[in-house]
């Protein structure tokens, strides 16, 4: 058998790696939920316990994760509440120890956003035109960038070339995947925006709620792309509700950085790459045992039937007229 990715960090070699760095651990080693990487919060002596993130080999090379900690960090100079990597003078944030690359994080808690709550997303809005004001000063060098070709066009393809479909599914997950890519060239042809860096990844589950503030986490997706690629997922509900989440949201981002109301024609767009790319994620990562004892629903005829029945809806909403804000119509 083919060893899998983490099949050789231990719980030892977990210890072992922070201890390289000179914390003496407790031993206290405890697995975070994580699938894409390794989490871990791990027991200090005499000390708050720290979070080490180890990174999955081979998706990002030491480039890409050192520009994600630099995005960090620059957040964090700029008084954003997002939580960046622990830097040290003699090594910086990349750590590698046993043919891993790890980096070591503060411990926070928190609680899952209210996003029921328009002040909540107010809030949200300026932290995120805080981060996409900083975002648009300079380009990533060596991230990728968030593109059809990316997350839709590579997706279909791997699907389709691994076996993942059942064969009586085929035509029907090729033909309505091929028209939905068709239609997102022609809508993301039209609209004229910027590629700015960006969290990258802003759902619910990335965001905490603290007493002094509301942090971001996680910009392990951080890449190039529109800025309201961070404004849609903090959206839900009926279309009234959503528009009202909206304006909540720009009124705050606006406060700190201008928002080109043209993306909303996009929002239909990144959602369906987001659910083709999910499939593709899942599947391109089936042979680490974490991922089938986590999603055993993924893989079976009834799954991929119910994938194509939510693309062909989000084929439908590809049609449909973008948010307003305001009383002007956007798009």
């Amino acid at each position: 058998m083919n060893p899998t990715p983490f099949s050789n960090l231990s719980q030892d070699l977990v210890i072992d790696a922070i201890e390289s760095l000179g914390y003496m651990s407790d031993l206290r080693v405890f697995a975070l939920n994580s699938y894409e990487n390794r989490v871990y919060q791990v027991g200090i002596e005499d000390s708050e316990p720290l979070i080490a993130k180890f990174y999955r080999p081979e998706r990002w090379t030491k480039e890409q994760i050192l520009e994600e900690h630099q995005f960090s960090l620059s957040l964090t100079e700029a008084e954003i509440p997002v939580i960046s990597p622990i830097f040290r003078e003699d090594v910086g944030t990349l750590f590698e120890y046993g043919n891993y690359w790890f980096a070591l994080y503060p411990r926070r808690g928190g609680h899952a956003p209210n996003l029921d709550d328009l002040d909540v997303l107010y809030r949200l809005g300026q932290h995120l035109g805080r981060i996409h004001a900083i975002g648009s000063t300079t380009p990533f060098q060596y991230r990728p960038e968030l593109s059809i070709t990316n997350f839709g066009i590579n997706s279909r393809e791997y699907l389709l070339a691994n076996n993942f479909i059942p064969a009586n599914l085929i035509e029907a997950y090729a033909t309505l995947s091929q028209h939905i890519l068709d239609q997102i060239t022609q809508i993301m042809s039209s609209v004229s925006y910027s590629s700015i860096r960006l969290h990258g990844d802003c759902h619910p589950g990335n965001i905490l709620t603290r007493p002094d503030s509301i942090y971001l986490v996680d910009l392990d997706d951080s890449r190039m792309g529109p800025a309201v690629q961070d404004l849609w997922m903090l959206l839900s509900g009926e279309r009234h509700e959503r528009e009202a989440q909206l304006e909540a949201v720009i009124e705050g981002y606006e406060e700190f950085f201008p928002f080109n109301t043209q993306e909303l024609a996009l929002i239909e767009s990144l959602r369906a790459l987001r659910l083709m790319h999910y499939a593709y994620w899942l599947a391109q990562r089936w042979n680490d045992p974490a991922f089938p004892q986590a999603f055993p629903w993924f893989n079976t005829e009834r799954y991929w039937a119910e994938h194509i029945l939510s693309l062909r809806e989000q084929y439908a909403e590809l049609s449909t007229p973008p948010l307003k804000i305001g009383s002007a119509r956007i798009g």
